[in-house]
């Protein structure tokens, strides 16, 4: 962390569900209800076919691999990650939809392992098990210590920003939820039903966002909006996606956490203000399944911000590159950075946004990086 800045480690989606937690010491019920799998264990044969033997049962930090080290040698202030899981033994499969996540409760280590400040919740598998599913999850994340935003047992606890006491500061994180990434609108919370936050990327949501936020807001606080959009595949930004984002920092927001498609997408600094347009997958058990295969949707990215806490602005990013190997996530090799840089380059500079490999020292080590110029 530099002077008057706040470091956030911000990523895509943490899926730990269905493969992955079939591989963790405490495995639900590994009965899918999707159209060409029906055990959860399929995907960890998938994997291993692609990549080798996955250990059996694994501890909770498996699935985070080398990550572990980077964040330990970062240090960030603060961890926001998009927990696209439902963690819950319900096993009430929500309808209408082909694919449903869900990790058992005890295994929730996997999670604490990443010591996530915060988990948003407002995507497209929170409530994958409807009611009771989130009703569980939550109460397993609050008992496991972990803070959640974007959903809840009622609008008002859905849309509460989290406050995050840092060294230098507060960081306040919203989450909300769109139709255009899957969230089905039979989910959005009520005031007498749980459910997630959600908004039709209008500028009178912008608005009304930024007000609750306001509300509770103090000098020098910064204020991270984590949005679930878009479509799964593809580099293209939405215009009603970049006009949304361009509204909320218009009304005083800080730094856009756009994600949910299955790769990274651009990033734009407008205003002075991080808008991240897709952080891409993070942890899942995606390993093995072709179709896409253009998009390297095995590479996964570790985003640092550092944001001056004086006035928002982001004064540097950071990305750290992965890739998924046997359901973890290691170090991603010299041509794999290389693919990574020259594609996020060249789908952000049309946002003003320049990208090139970078190594920096992090305490006592080099890390290999993937740096915005700014």
């Amino acid at each position: 962390m530099g002077s008057g800045t706040v470091c956030l480690f911000l990523c895509g989606d943490v899926m730990l569900g269905r493969g992955v937690d079939q591989v963790l010491p405490n495995a639900g019920d590994p009965v899918l209800d999707e159209p060409f799998m029906r055990d959860a264990r399929a995907y960890v044969d998938l994997a291993e076919k692609a990549h080798g033997p996955v250990p059996r049962p694994v501890g909770g930090a498996w699935p985070w691999g080398d990550a572990l080290a980077v964040l330990d040698s970062w240090a960030p202030d603060v961890r926001i990650v998009n927990l696209e899981t439902s963690v819950t033994r319900c096993g009430g499969f929500a309808p209408g939809k082909s694919v449903h996540y869900r990790m058992s409760p005890g295994n929730v280590d996997a999670l604490v392992a990443g010591e996530p400040d915060v988990c948003v919740l407002a995507n497209n598998h929170t409530m994958d098990f409807g009611h009771p599913g989130l009703i569980e999850t939550l109460d397993t994340l609050r008992a496991a210590g972990l803070r959640s935003a974007g959903a809840g047992r009622h609008a008002g606890e859905a849309e509460r920003p989290v406050t995050v006491e840092t060294g230098g500061g507060r960081v306040l994180v919203s989450s909300v939820g769109t139709a255009s990434a899957g969230v089905p609108a039979e989910w959005r919370a009520e005031a007498d039903r749980p459910g997630v936050a959600m908004v039709d990327l209008r500028r009178r949501d912008a608005v009304e966002l930024a007000g609750r936020i306001q509300a509770v807001r103090r000098p020098g606080d910064v204020v991270v909006v984590s949005v679930h959009w878009g479509s799964n595949w593809g580099y293209g930004v939405a215009q009603e996606q970049a006009d949304f984002a361009h509204e909320l920092i218009d009304a005083g927001v800080d730094v856009v956490h756009g994600h949910s498609s299955h790769h990274p997408r651009p990033i734009e600094v407008y205003r002075g203000k991080l808008i991240l347009y897709g952080c891409g997958d993070f942890i899942n058990d995606y390993e093995g399944i072709g179709g896409y295969e253009e998009y390297r949707d095995d590479l996964r990215l570790m985003y640092f911000a550092e944001i001056d806490a004086a006035d928002g602005s982001v004064a540097e990013l950071r990305m750290v590159p992965l890739r998924a190997r046997r359901l973890r996530l290691e170090h991603a090799v010299a041509s794999d950075r290389a693919w990574l840089a020259e594609v996020l380059d060249e789908v952000s500079a049309e946002f003003g946004v320049r990208i090139t490999e970078r190594d920096a020292a992090v305490g006592p080590e080099r890390v290999h990086t993937l740096a915005a110029v700014l």
